[in-house]
């Protein structure tokens, strides 16, 4: 592993996952801020890292691997919070974090069949990242602010990322799909 600035925040946001599961349960206001907070500075220390990694020519095959691993687990994370809160519906966070491992297992098969560019990260993935990144932040506030509803506006930007997060999966799919169907299997590992 390369110890440099990208590699460190990457690490950084992982162990921020068990504060932020921690401030979740603090009760009223202070919990509901406290964890917001936490997802916000995670969310940008991500923007960060791979600035600095680009910018820097800090990019390193351990921080390819951890960073988008790092995300994942911290919305995961953040979605399941919400939902075992009752905050968000289920079938909203299956939907997210199904897709994820779905496109996960995806991109790592169609990398062994040398074909990882037919499912690169799109503008609609990155789209997707957004609403969704908008959409648990303030799921995470939960109360209004200044009157203004930021829970049902949560819960109307997660329901686009869902419809996105499919949308984008069937394209990946479709993208993938004369591979899937050449009947070439990848090299089993020994």
């Amino acid at each position: 592993m390369t110890w440099n600035v990208p590699n460190i925040l990457t690490l950084i946001r992982i162990a921020a996952i068990p504060l932020l599961m921690g401030l979740f349960f603090i009760p009223g206001w202070a919990g509901h801020l406290s964890s917001t907070v936490v997802f916000i500075l995670a969310a940008i220390t991500d923007w960060v890292d791979g600035y600095w990694a680009r910018r820097y020519e800090q990019t390193s095959a351990f921080g390819a691997f951890l960073d988008p691993v790092a995300d994942k687990l911290m919305v995961a994370t953040a979605l399941v919070l919400l939902t075992a809160d009752a905050r968000v519906p289920s079938i909203l966070t299956v939907i997210i974090i199904g897709r994820e491992i779905t496109i996960s297992a995806l991109r790592e098969w169609m990398a062994e069949l040398g074909k990882r560019a037919a499912v690169a990260v799109s503008w609609m993935g990155k789209f997707k990242t957004a609403a969704q990144m908008v959409a648990i932040v303030l799921l995470l506030l939960h109360q209004p602010i200044y009157g203004v509803e930021v829970h049902l506006w949560g819960l109307g930007l997660l329901t686009l990322a869902a419809v996105l997060t499919l949308w984008s999966m069937v394209l990946y799919l479709k993208a993938a799909l004369p591979v899937l169907l050449s009947g070439k299997a990848a090299a089993e590992e020994p």
